[in-house]
């Protein structure tokens, strides 16, 4: 089955528990796309040490699973977070590519 998981949020825990569904369908089998969407692409730089993002998002690489940040929310976030494209460490989409995940997945959550 193939899991479109749209991330919308900021807030440490939300990301943090998209993170870890992200990860627990992988580990059953399941393909997965986590796209980071508004205040979603600040997800990286948002984790705590009771919320560990980075840690999650790792886990989540190393088991195949693929992670796309909007690049027009990262544009519009340059002048205050100049290096937010960094920090996520992954591709950018755009609408287009947001399409066709949700087009293709036979599941879509939001976060």
């Amino acid at each position: 089955m193939k899991f479109a998981v749209i991330v919308c949020s900021n807030d440490p825990e939300t990301v943090w528990n998209a993170l870890r569904f992200a990860n627990a369908s992988s580990v059953c089998g399941n393909g997965v796309t986590v796209f980071l969407l508004g205040k979603g692409v600040e997800a990286m730089s948002v984790g705590t040490f009771k919320y560990d993002i980075q840690e999650q998002a790792e886990l989540f690489r190393q088991h195949g699973g693929v992670i796309l940040g909007c690049g027009v929310c990262c544009e519009n976030r340059r002048e205050e977070m100049p290096f937010l494209q960094r920090e996520l460490r992954c591709g950018m989409g755009s609408m287009q590519d947001l399409y066709g995940l949700v087009a293709e997945a036979d599941k879509v959550i939001t976060f």
